[in-house]
C-alpha cells in the first residue's frame, strides 16, 4: 500500500553562521547542525545526506522543500529520495515556482520552495537525488549518467535541455509562453499577475466555441442555460445535471487546449459536499479553467428568471469549502466563484455578507448574481476589493446593459456574456427556417461554403495531423 507523507526541510544559519537544518514530518521535528565547510567536524556530502533523510523518507508521498537561507554559499543540501533499483523510473518532480525554481547539481543558494513527488514502492532501496539551485541564473546538470535516473521524467514548468557527460553547464531555456500551462494555470495567473479585464463570450456548444476560438478570444464561459437549451431542448430550470455539464464542458476545453481557457457553469453543485466534491474533480480532469458555484435551491433557475430562492449561508459554505477542498486534494488550480443569487429575495447587504464569507473559507473569485443598479455594481468591486469579481451580463435580463469599458473601470476582473451566441443564433436560425418555409431557399451568403465552415471547426488542423502522420487521405486536397 501507498502511503502519503510531508516532509518540510527548512535550511538557515545560527548565530555562529553554521548551517542549520530543521526537518519536519508527521514523527516531529529534528534538528541538523551542518559545521563550517572545511572544519573536522565538517561531515562529508554522503553524511550530510544520510543526516537530513535517514528516518524521515521512510514511506511513500510528496516532499515540500522549503528554504530560507541567510548564507547561501555554506550550505549544501541534498534533497533524496528512497526507490525501487529502476532509479526512480515513476519520479515526477514538479517546481511549485515556474521558471523561477531550478534544478542543479549542488548547492541551495537561495529561497524559494520546491515540491517533489514520487511513488515509491520499495523505500529501503538505494536511493538517487534531486538537487535544486538559485532562481533564473541556474542551470542544470544530470550527474554519472547514464546510471543515475536512466529513465527519469523531470516535469518542470519550462523546459530542461538534455545535458551530456561533460561538466559544462548549459542554461535552462526560459520560455513565456502561457499555451504551454494548463488553462486552470493560466486563469489563475491572469488574475493574479496582471489587472486585465477578461471577457469571456457565452458558448453553448462545440460550434460557438469554434468561433471564439477563430475571433481571438482567449477566454470563454459555458453557459448552463445555453448547454441546457441546446443538449437537452429544455429551459434553464435546473434540468441539465452534472454527466451533461461535465460532459459538454470537457467537448469544449478539449477542442483546442492551448488556446481554450473555459469558465463553465456548475450551479448547484448538484448536491451535498460529497457530490460537489465529485463534481469538482470531473470539471477538473475534464480541463475546465474555472467554475462558478451558487446558492440557490436544488429545484433551481435561471438566474433572470423571478422567484429565486436561495439557502442559508451554512448550506452555501458547505458547498464552497467542499469544492476548495477537492481542488486542493488534486493539487489544481482551477478558478474557485463563488456566486450568490441572494439580491433578488434577501438583498445587496446580505449578498456582501454571503460572499465575504465564502472568500474566507477559500473562493478565488466572487460573483453576485442579478445587480439592480449599475451603482450597485460599483459599489460591490469596492466592499469586496481587493478580491477579483466576476459580472455576469444578460443583455434584456433583469440587470442593467453593463459595457466592458465601464466594467473596467469599475474594477471587475472577469466579464461574461452568457446569452452572447445563443440569443444571435436563435435569431438568425429562426430567420432562416422562416425564409426556407415562405420562399423555399434559406438564402444563405455565397462566400459561406462548407469548407469555410469545416475551417471554423479545425479542418486545416486535421488535414496537416494527417500529413505529419505520412498519410495521403487528404494530398488531393478537400
Amino acid at each position: 500500500m501507498v502511503l502519503p507523507m510531508t516532509v518540510v526541510i527548512t535550511a538557515s544559519t545560527d548565530k555562529n553562521q553554521n548551517s542549520v537544518i530543521t526537518v519536519k514530518d508527521q514523527h516531529g521535528q529534528r534538528t541538523i547542525d551542518l559545521p563550517t565547510p572545511g572544519s573536522e567536524a565538517d561531515p562529508s556530502a554522503e553524511q550530510r545526506e544520510e543526516q537530513l533523510i535517514n528516518g524521515h523518507l521512510t514511506s511513500p508521498g510528496p516532499m515540500v522543500v522549503n528554504a530560507d537561507i541567510e548564507a547561501p554559499e555554506r550550505l549544501a543540501t541534498l534533497v533524496k529520495h528512497e526507490d525501487k533499483p529502476s532509479a526512480l523510473a515513476h519520479h515526477e518532480a514538479k517546481l511549485s515556482t515556474p521558471v523561477q525554481e531550478q534544478l542543479i547539481n549542488d548547492h541551495l543558494t537561495s529561497p524559494g520552495p520546491m515540491v517533489v513527488s514520487a511513488d515509491i514502492e520499495d523505500p529501503e532501496t538505494p536511493a538517487n537525488f534531486v538537487k535544486h539551485e538559485d532562481k533564473l541564473s541556474a542551470p542544470v546538470q544530470e550527474k554519472d549518467k547514464p546510471s543515475a535516473l536512466p529513465h527519469d521524467e523531470a516535469k518542470l514548468s519550462t523546459p530542461v535541455q538534455e545535458q551530456d557527460e561533460t561538466p559544462a553547464l548549459v542554461p535552462m531555456r526560459v520560455d513565456t509562453d502561457d499555451s504551454l500551462l494548463p488553462p486552470s494555470t493560466r486563469l489563475q495567473r491572469y488574475l493574479k499577475e496582471t489587472d486585465e479585464l477578461i471577457v469571456c463570450p457565452g458558448v453553448y456548444d462545440g460550434f460557438s466555441a469554434r468561433i471564439a476560438i477563430s475571433v481571438g478570444y482567449k477566454a470563454m464561459y459555458m453557459t448552463g442555460a445555453g448547454t441546457t437549451a441546446s443538449r437537452l431542448g429544455q429551459a434553464d430550470l435546473g434540468i441539465a445535471q452534472l454527466h451533461d455539464m461535465r460532459e459538454h464542458a470537457e467537448m469544449i476545453a478539449n477542442l483546442d487546449p492551448r488556446k481554450t481557457t473555459l469558465i463553465a457553469d456548475m450551479d448547484t453543485g448538484y448536491g451535498g459536499p460529497l457530490v460537489v466534491t465529485n463534481a469538482v474533480n470531473q470539471y477538473i480532469r475534464a480541463g475546465v479553467a474555472g467554475f462558478h458555484l451558487e446558492d440557490q435551491v436544488q429545484n433551481k433557475r435561471c438566474g433572470h428568471l423571478q422567484g429565486k430562492e436561495v439557502v442559508d449561508l451554512q448550506t452555501y459554505l458547505q458547498r464552497i469549502r467542499a469544492a476548495k477542498a477537492a481542488k486542493d486534494a488534486a493539487r489544481s488550480d482551477i478558478v474557485l466563484i463563488a456566486r450568490t443569487d441572494a439580491n433578488q429575495k434577501l438583498g445587496y447587504d446580505e449578498c456582501i455578507w454571503r460572499l465575504k464569507a465564502a472568500r474566507d473559507v477559500g473562493a478565488d473569485v466572487g460573483l453576485l448574481e442579478g445587480f439592480k443598479t449599475k451603482e450597485e455594481a460599483k459599489q460591490a468591486v469596492i466592499d469586496l476589493a481587493p478580491w477579483p469579481l466576476l459580472l455576469n451580463v444578460v443583455e434584456n435580463g433583469t440587470s442593467p446593459r453593463i459595457t466592458v469599458a465601464e466594467a473596467k473601470e469599475m474594477g471587475f476582473r472577469i466579464m461574461i456574456f452568457s446569452l452572447a451566441a445563443l440569443a444571435p443564433a436563435y435569431t438568425a436560425i429562426r430567420d432562416a427556417f422562416e425564409t426556407l418555409k415562405n420562399e423555399g431557399v434559406t438564402k444563405t451568403d455565397k462566400a459561406l461554403t462548407p469548407k469555410v465552415l469545416f475551417n471554423v471547426c479545425g479542418l486545416q488542423d486535421a488535414m496537416l495531423i494527417d500529413a505529419n502522420s505520412g498519410s495521403s487521405a487528404f494530398a488531393g486536397g478537400v
